[in-house]
């Protein structure tokens, strides 16, 4: 099944792009690789999510703020090709997690964005390369960054 069959079998709703916050495209592509930007956690509504995961936010917050970072980089690979179904597999994936200094679970929040990829893009080809790290601050006060790299069509 392609993704955007997936997007649709999911119920999913994909938020309306962010604007750039600074000079830097979402999407560059070269040499068959698609890397997105830093996304940074949003509501559906648009509005950021903010807080220390582990302080001012639970785990199973923080991860669902990574799974609403990547609805946005699906938004933005949307964006950039017009369809989903232009990516072959994600390659690899750096996520941030604005992480009180005692809290060790980067990994788990991050499974919020992984999970979602594995769904929509299958676990061969939605499964990657991965990096988890906590973050003494990210942009703005938000949860979670997350910048990925994807092979595409």
């Amino acid at each position: 099944m392609n993704a955007e069959a997936r997007i649709a079998e999911l119920n999913l709703h994909l938020p309306p792009p962010p604007k750039p916050g600074g000079i830097y495209k979402p999407v560059v592509v070269a040499g068959g690789l698609a890397y997105v930007s830093g996304h940074v956690s949003r509501t559906p509504a648009g509005e950021l999510i903010t807080g220390r995961v582990g302080k001012d936010l639970t785990l199973e917050q923080g991860k669902a703020a990574a799974r609403e970072v990547g609805l946005a980089i699906l938004t933005a690979l949307r964006a950039e090709f017009g369809s989903l179904d232009r990516v072959k597999r994600l390659v690899k994936s750096l996520g941030l997690v604005n992480a009180a200094p005692d809290f060790t679970q980067q990994p788990q929040v991050i499974n919020g964005y992984s999970e979602l990829m594995s769904e929509v893009f299958g676990p061969d080809n939605g499964v990657g390369a991965r990096s988890a790290i906590g973050a003494g601050t990210l942009p703005s006060n938000v949860a979670v960054e997350i910048e990925a790299i994807f092979e595409v069509r």
